[in-house]
């Protein structure tokens, strides 16, 4: 596995790939690999002949007050996992090396509409910093396929809009939420949970089965779908962001003839917050 720091080196390689017509799948990371980032990568190894992953803490998408600082950092061991992956190139760059002009003096990439709602009005520039660096990423490792799991499903249509808007040949390739045996969604931010309330995080991913499992029975009162389980989880001890039923395609409020929903939600559980989400065809 080569393990490069610089843009100019990143570039060298998978210009040689390019050369020999060999694809090219990018897996983005913040690092602390878990084994929901380690299916990602054995995914993109299925669908190209290389594989890059990036391991970069952005701090971009970092609002102020919030853990940038914090954020668990693994680079040795996160190596030593991607290595037994058979992954083929890791990038571990600088802030300095991405934001050559400092993070206050870069040019930002924003997705409209999209990046305000849920998780956007919640952490205000997080995702005007998530489409920056995965565009940097694209321009730099021009893949033909990129990898994101499902769980961040804000993420994942805010980058597809992005890639769109953007013309980017890449593929966005969506892979499902990996999970606890508890039904705990895999995070990294789960490190902040204790022994006993990593074992109550479940709680949300339960909580997402049952709003889903009553608009399959038919209960058309959305809103009073979303109350009943905040109420639920403020009764666990977590402090609820938001519960909602949105449409599955631009997450538009769901309405009386939307049949494809998903439901999202992101809690707080002591210092970690965690985000789900549970999609369903309502018939």
């Amino acid at each position: 596995m080569l393990i490069i720091e610089s843009v100019a080196a990143l570039r060298r390689a998978v210009r040689e790939w390019h050369s020999k017509e060999l694809s090219v799948a990018l897996v983005p990371t913040m690092g602390n690999l878990h084994e929901g980032h380690l299916h990602l990568v054995r995914e993109a190894k299925r669908l190209a002949h290389r594989v890059v992953v990036s391991i970069f803490v952005n701090p971009t998408q970092f609002s102020p007050g919030e853990d940038f600082d914090a954020y668990p950092r693994t680079p040795a061991a996160d190596a030593e996992k991607l290595r037994e992956a058979a992954t083929d190139l890791l990038f571990m760059p600088s802030a300095a090396e991405l934001y050559p002009a400092g993070v206050d003096a870069t040019t930002f990439v924003e997705v409209p509409g999209l990046s305000d709602e849920l998780c956007g009005r919640f952490r205000p520039g997080h995702f005007r910093g998530v489409a920056t660096i995965v565009c940097k990423l694209f321009n730099l490792v021009q893949p033909d396929v990129a990898l994101f799991g499902e769980k961040d499903y804000q993420q994942l249509l805010v980058i597809r809009r992005m890639a769109a808007d953007l013309d980017f040949p890449v593929r966005i390739h969506a892979v499902p939420t990996v999970r606890e045996a508890s039904g705990l969604a895999m995070s990294s931010r789960n490190a902040y949970l204790t022994a006993e309330q990593k074992e109550r995080a479940a709680v949300l991913y339960r909580c997402l089965c049952r709003a889903a499992e009553a608009i399959g029975r038919g209960d058309k009162d959305l809103e009073h779908i979303e109350r009943q389980q905040i109420e639920t989880l403020r009764g666990a001890g977590f402090r609820p962001d938001y519960f909602s039923i949105r449409r599955e395609t631009d997450l538009a409020p769901a309405g009386p003839e939307d049949s494809r929903l998903v439901i999202l939600a992101a809690a707080w559980l002591g210092k970690a917050r965690l985000i789900d989400n549970v999609r369903l065809t309502r018939v």
